[in-house]
């Protein structure tokens, strides 16, 4: 003991930061983010606190499968940390508050509650919490009808108790509307993602399969949290040789790291793998001994991973091989590899994001033509995959035209929750308010009321199988989004692809209490902030229905400037189209007519701009800088009105978010200040680049009343950007 005494020897700051790392120890790891949605920090409500603790006293849960497992490691840790007590576990009901948990396959008691009629009513992957009697004692049942409808059910309980919410009463039902409801990894096989500005890849390929990341399980529970039930492991401009025996046995590794948490994994398929990898002189899908070689190799992965998913394609779309290369359509190529999994239950994604800058056409209306004549020639195990609109994932679209124009074949929505367009994870985007307005939008397919939310749930066309999927925004950095407020996108996609009727405002406010507080202090302006956030975002890059405005390749920064590139659609000039008369794209009948494509009600509504949404003007139509906006202002100085409107957007959400402090963490709250101040610096260059840029056109001045540029035009044309992330 002498010497130790001899040994330790503080100053005042080593004493302190002794002090810092015991209090991090008994509380836990600092907040980095890492535990995303997913924080059972025990609740400092005093009163809610008491009411749970009564209210929730054992825990019934039998069974020791590794998604019984998952559910009862997921309990524990939950409730003792929220609860601050260890559940004591019994094998029947003992006392008042019991949490009775599982199916009726591995649970005599839930068998016995005769719950017949509301579990069939819940599908396979449904659940329901209900308040019951059981053994003449109040309980909480947790029931489905297989163990992954349960794991959902635990979760969601986990999030009442999270969110505060009154658990003396309950009568929840809830079941997915979509049965595929999936991740898309653009993760290259050398770590590198495309798109990707969160880190690399998670995937650490060359330590799989003997080294089995924890990680991984965290990736599980958090998309199970959601009701994520898919991951395309692979990007779409896919590498074959994630087909071959060496990948495939780190698949399977994956597969099972997943698969207690009701994940498949899937990956892409590159169409000309048989003469790549197959040693074939062709990959044309009709070849009798092309079919043979996938067919093989479908036996073969599947022998690797028994629930395999199946493949995702990106086919004849920016020089990726495809039937096409043969003189096949999509139909022939989706079809032969669904031949392929059919006998093991696999689909095929077939992504319909295609357009050739040999066809002479407006590149929005590309998709439509080559696929609506296809309609009913698909297989019924495959979906066609549609990206929410008909250019690539703008920070603003119209619906694609697509949807519900192919009322005999599946379709998926294909939404991207990485922020390639929307200022990669530097800005502050919440991207619900986006996807909410697709799904929300109305085809008129076969009526009012036609939504592409029914369209892509199967309702609408009474499909049998349905999909969405969302382009992740995961990487390596330590709270998995590089943006702390990017964890709300990935969430909120899963919330939606489970229920695509759920509002942005709901899904903000769970989010919210899960990730930061309960505090109506932080709840209410954290949630004002997210909701208007994707809207400034349009307003300081592209109002008014303008698109595509980025630097070249790697959409980084405005590039309205952008021409005389390989590929007219690869530049800003072919969709902005300025000139001395006006601006926008003409997709009306004396122009491209894209509008065609939209059904009656839509298109009339769309083609006259005194009745097209102001948010989709510039979109539809090409008009003169002196055309009459709703607000009484020129569309000249409508449209800098929105760009100056974006940048004070910015700085209304600092001083909201600066308002915060210490009412959030210090790590987090510090970082997200840290990054609207570059948001800020990153829409005035928005900004003024291309109120400039657009100025030559309308030969103009700015409205009195708006700062001026420091920069002339020049000095932004010449900006480059090195080593940007993504590409």
């Amino acid at each position: 003991m002498k010497n130790i005494h001899k040994t330790i020897h503080f100053t005042i700051p080593g004493f302190l930061c002794f002090i810092v790392c015991i209090i991090m120890a008994v509380n836990g790891q600092a907040e980095d983010g890492y535990r995303l949605w997913l924080r059972y920090d025990k609740i400092t409500n005093a009163q809610v606190l008491t009411s749970y603790k009564t209210s929730i006293t054992e825990l019934v849960l039998l069974g020791n499968s590794p998604t019984v497992t998952a559910s009862r490691k997921e309990l524990q840790t939950g409730l003792s940390g929220l609860l601050g007590i260890q559940l004591p576990e019994a094998t029947t009901v003992t006392r008042e508050g019991a949490l009775l948990i599982g199916t009726p396959e591995n649970s005599p008691v839930i068998a016995s509650l005769n719950l017949t009629t509301s579990l069939q009513a819940i599908g396979k992957e449904g659940f329901l919490i209900q308040t019951l009697k059981v053994q003449g004692k109040n309980s909480t049942v947790i029931t489905a009808n297989s163990e992954v409808g349960v794991l959902y059910g635990v979760f969601h309980f986990l999030k009442l108790l999270q969110t505060h919410q009154n658990i003396q009463k309950l009568a929840i039902q809830s079941s997915p509307k979509l049965t595929h409801r999936i991740l898309n990894h653009w993760d290259n096989l050398d770590r590198t993602v495309e798109r990707g500005y969160a880190g690399f890849s998670l995937w650490e390929w060359h330590k799989l399969p003997g080294y089995i990341d924890p990680r991984y399980t965290d990736y599980a529970r958090a998309n199970a949290s959601i009701g994520i039930n898919g991951t395309v492991l692979t990007n779409v401009n896919a590498n074959a040789l994630v087909i071959t025996p060496a990948y495939l046995e780190k698949v399977k590794a994956l597969a099972d790291v997943f698969r207690p948490y009701g994940i498949k994994v899937y990956l892409t398929a590159r169409f000309s793998a048989p003469v790549e990898i197959g040693g074939l002189k062709t990959a044309d899908p009709l070849d009798p001994g092309v079919k043979a070689w996938w067919n093989a190799k479908a036996d073969e992965i599947y022998k690797y991973v028994p629930d395999f998913g199946g493949f995702l394609v990106k086919a004849n779309s920016e020089g990726q091989p495809g039937p096409q290369n043969y003189g096949r359509n999509h139909a022939d190529g989706a079809n032969m590899l669904a031949d392929a999994l059919a006998p093991y239950g696999g689909i095929v994604m077939w992504r319909a994001f295609v357009y050739d800058n040999k066809v002479p056409d407006d590149r929005a209306k590309q998709a439509y033509t080559e696929f609506v004549p296809l309609d009913g020639k698909f297989r019924d195990n495959v979906l066609v995959q549609v990206k929410n609109g008909p250019v690539d994932f703008q920070p603003r679209e119209p619906f694609h035209p697509l949807f519900g124009a192919m009322p005999k074949t599946p379709l998926m929505v294909e939404f991207q929750i990485t922020q390639e367009y929307l200022g990669f994870s530097t800005h502050l985007a919440y991207l619900s308010t986006l996807f909410e307005e697709c799904l929300d939008s109305d085809t008129y397919a076969k009526g009012p009321g036609s939504t592409v939310a029914k369209v892509i749930d199967g309702s609408l066309h009474a499909h049998k199988i349905s999909g969405m999927a969302g382009v992740a925004n995961i990487g390596t950095d330590r709270n998995w989004t590089g943006h702390p407020f990017g964890q709300a996108n990935w969430y909120s996609y899963g919330r939606l692809a489970w229920d695509p009727y759920v509002s942005s405002e709901a899904i903000a406010d769970e989010w919210i209490k899960m990730t930061f507080s309960n505090e109506a202090a932080v709840v209410n302006p954290v949630k004002q902030l997210m909701l208007h956030s994707r809207e400034a975002i349009v307003n300081y890059m592209m109002p008014l229905g303008l698109h595509h405005l980025f630097g070249w390749d790697h959409h980084y920064g405005p590039g309205p400037w952008i021409k005389n590139k390989p590929r007219a659609d690869w530049t800003s000039v072919y969709y902005h189209q300025a000139d001395s008369l006006g601006i926008g794209f003409n997709r009306t009948v004396s122009g491209s007519n894209a509008l065609s494509q939209y059904f009656p009600v839509v298109r009339e509504k769309f083609s006259n701009p005194k009745t097209c949404p102001e948010e989709y003007l510039l979109w539809f139509h090409h008009l003169p800088w002196d055309y009459t906006l709703k607000s009484g202002k020129n569309l000249w100085e409508g449209l800098v009105q929105h760009y100056y409107m974006g940048v004070d957007s910015v700085r209304g959400m600092q001083k909201t978010w600066n308002s915060l402090e210490g009412k959030i963490d210090a790590d987090r709250f510090a970082q997200v200040q840290q990054l609207l101040k570059v948001q800020e610096k990153e829409a005035i260059l928005w900004r003024n680049s291309c109120v400039l840029y657009f100025q030559t056109f309308s030969r103009r001045p700015i409205p009195a009343g708006y700062e001026k540029p420091d920069k002339p035009l020049e000095y932004y044309e010449k900006l480059e950007y090195k080593f940007v992330p993504g590409i």
